[in-house]
């Protein structure tokens, strides 16, 4: 409680003793509290019995950061460094969430004659079964008319994805191939790039599908540099079925989750009489 207390000084404005003797920067005197700010040097916090008594600081001078953190005085006790010259380097490179591939959904809760709308890293997309290209495509989740939400439409007779406000249609490239309202003999309006919606790449592995988070054109053959991490277990039959798998949709952020999860103590009160946990202490 003490350290925290002479830690909690820094905060306060910088005071000399009106009693402290001048000090050599090589050796702090013994019965002081030595502190400083600049945590970009080597900061030395020297506490001392003697020192918690009376309550004395001393804010050093940033050149005087740098001294001898040697002592021999028998009440003196830990000493701090925040930052030695022998420290590895911390790798400056930083991960780029938008440069990764994301499970969408297990194919075995996909259902072909309808699409699928999800919200993933923040972003909507809606997955739909492309019975011309027998595959499983990841669209953004407006159509380019209305911004309308395309996983409340339908699939048409003809496999297209279906906007549900006005009717347009869409193929598996992201091209309009239909737009009901405009009049057959008249400009081929559907033909236009700003009808188009976009499309994100979109991989099946281990029964799960898989989109990665861009439209931008130069990803679209991303799957032939870089596949989505590969589990076995998921595609042997004496380790798992397909009806196994379970999808939750949770209202909040990965980092949330996380703390749950390595918080066991919650268990047996949250998940009392669900799950089968150790039974909590009673007194």
């Amino acid at each position: 409680m003490e350290a925290m207390q002479m830690l909690k000084a820094s905060s306060f404005p910088s005071f000399y003793s009106s009693y402290a003797k001048p000090f050599s920067k090589s050796k702090p005197p013994s019965n002081l509290c030595v502190q400083t700010n600049e945590l970009k040097k080597t900061c030395i916090l020297t506490c001392s019995k003697s020192c918690k008594k009376e309550g004395r600081f001393l804010n050093l001078p940033s050149a005087a950061s740098t001294f001898s953190t040697a002592t021999t005085e028998a009440d003196q006790e830990t000493i701090f460094t925040t930052k030695t010259d022998n420290e590895p380097k911390v790798s400056e490179e930083k991960f780029d969430w938008y440069d990764q591939w994301y499970p969408i959904m297990p194919l075995c809760d996909l259902d072909k004659r309808r699409p699928h709308g999800k919200k993933v890293m923040g972003i909507d997309v809606v997955a739909w079964w492309d019975k011309n290209d027998e595959q499983w495509k990841v669209f953004d989740d407006r159509c380019p008319h209305r911004l309308a939400p395309l996983s409340e439409g339908r699939i048409d007779p003809s496999g297209r994805l279906q906007c549900v406000y006005h009717g347009w249609c869409f193929g598996g490239a992201g091209d309009c191939k239909f737009i009901p309202q405009a009049p057959g003999d008249g400009p081929q309006v559907h033909t236009s790039k700003k009808a188009c919606v976009g499309v994100y790449p979109s991989y099946v592995q281990n029964g799960i599908l898989w989109f990665w988070p861009s439209t931008d054109a130069q990803y679209k053959h991303i799957i032939l540099e870089k596949k989505p991490p590969y589990v076995p277990e998921l595609d042997d039959p004496s380790y798992t079925r397909p009806e196994e798998f379970l999808t939750r949709d949770l209202p909040y952020g990965y980092e949330v989750l996380i703390e749950n999860l390595m918080d066991p103590s919650h268990a047996p009160y949250a998940h009392y009489t669900i799950m089968k946990v150790w039974e909590p202490p009673t007194r």
